[in-house]
């Protein structure tokens, strides 16, 4: 039976997705564990590269959407593979602060021209009835990338870092350019339908001889004015306050904080990775029959409660709890926010409206690791920065619960 070429592209994007969450995202914490301790540099310095990392995304988002938008996703991804190979090279070389922020620029915006972003913008152009599924099953290529984590720390120990760094380069380019070639802008470019499925037939007159009203497409001026636009990009970026603060700092807390070795810490992070596997697959078995926002509500409780599992745990149940907790959140969250946007605005402009969309996420995205790494820097420990961010998003559940559809 032939395979429906919307899933290629969902699997390219879980596999370029697993390497930049087991070489990047997962393993930057580890990274800043062990420059921290190297060269004596503060929390807050090497919390600045996850925060270069966001306002990169932040400046080349509403660019990015145009892009995707006239061009097509193909060649940005194929570029970005080859931006981040070249960005994890300059960091395996790096000797000062200013070397580790300029390699954090060039894997961030490899990163972004490969990431998540256009192969979202791809996917919700190839499906709508299954378009949930398609995200979550792409998803699943972040999830899996945590089980890698300690294999990277164990790595990082036997050969350092630099070696680790160095053969992260030559993976991404190896694996990562095969599969940025599957990317196709959308389905009638090699003559399939959304979804796979059979034209739909034209729509019959309602009973007063009129046609029913096509889906509304917003324009991305026209999706700036309404209030759905805003309570998602700000509910998104408070969830981002959590993810980024625990990608960054928690081997970090865990390490110094809670007394655990790199390797046992990494192992956290594996199931952390492992339980947000198993929210991707609920959302990918039943992401398009349930209500998105108020998934998305729950979960926000869900980031709360696992933060605050990990901030003050005194047992290593508390950390499995967090590992649950946060990642089924994670993985059952993600991909309903690009989905949910698809849903609410259509797909005229939806390129631009993610990319503008980006903008405020990335507040979240810079502010989680930066707060948690200056309380860090004060206080000596994580406890009072990790408490904030978890309380700040357990109030995004209230605004997920207000972002309705417009009308």
């Amino acid at each position: 039976m032939k395979i429906f070429y919307g899933w290629r592209i969902s699997a390219a994007g879980a596999g370029i997705h697993f390497l930049h969450s087991s070489l990047l995202l997962q393993a930057f914490g580890a990274y800043v564990a062990v420059l921290s301790e190297e060269n004596g540099w503060s929390k807050t310095a090497l919390a600045g590269g996850a925060a270069l990392q966001s306002l990169e995304g932040a400046l080349l988002g509403p660019a990015l959407g145009w892009l995707v938008d006239r061009f097509g996703p193909r060649h940005l991804v194929q570029a970005g593979i080859v931006l981040l190979s070249l960005g994890f090279f300059a960091f395996s070389q790096l000797q000062t602060l200013g070397d580790f922020y300029v390699a954090v620029v060039i894997i961030s915006v490899g990163a972004s021209l490969s990431g998540y972003f256009p192969f979202s913008v791809a996917l919700v152009h190839w499906f709508e009835k299954r378009r949930a599924r398609a995200l979550s099953f792409m998803s699943l290529g972040l999830a899996a990338g945590g089980v890698a984590v300690p294999l990277v720390g164990w790595a990082m120990q036997a050969y350092g870092w630099r070696s680790t760094a160095l053969a992260s380069s030559i993976i991404t380019l190896l694996v990562g350019l095969p599969l940025a070639r599957v990317v196709r802008r959308n389905p009638a470019e090699i003559g399939e339908t959304m979804d796979g499925l059979p034209p739909a037939p034209p729509a019959e007159p309602t009973l007063g001889g009129t046609l029913p009203a096509p889906a509304r497409s917003f324009t991305a001026a026209e999706a700036l004015r309404t209030r759905a636009f805003w309570l998602l990009g700000i509910a998104h970026g408070f969830a981002l306050l959590v993810v980024t603060a625990v990608n960054v700092h928690a081997i970090s807390h865990m390490k110094e904080g809670l007394g655990y070795s790199l390797p046992q810490a990494s192992l956290v992070i594996t199931l952390m990775t492992m339980a947000q596997a198993v929210g991707v697959l609920l959302g990918a078995a039943m992401g398009d029959r349930w209500n998105k926002r108020r998934v998305a509500a729950l979960c926000m409780l869900l980031h709360m409660v696992g933060l605050l599992m990990l901030t003050w745990a005194v047992h290593p149940l508390m950390l499995g709890a967090f590992a649950l907790a946060h990642g089924v959140a994670w993985g059952l969250r993600g991909p309903f926010m690009q989905a949910l946007r698809a849903d609410y605005f259509g797909l005229q402009a939806i390129g631009m409206i993610l990319g503008l969309s980006a903008i405020i996420i990335s507040v979240g995205q810079v502010a989680g690791p930066m707060i948690a790494g200056v309380f860090a820097d004060l206080n000596g420990n994580y406890r009072a920065g990790f408490t904030i961010l978890a309380l700040v998003a357990g109030s995004g559940s209230l605004l997920f619960l207000l972002a309705r559809k417009p009308a």
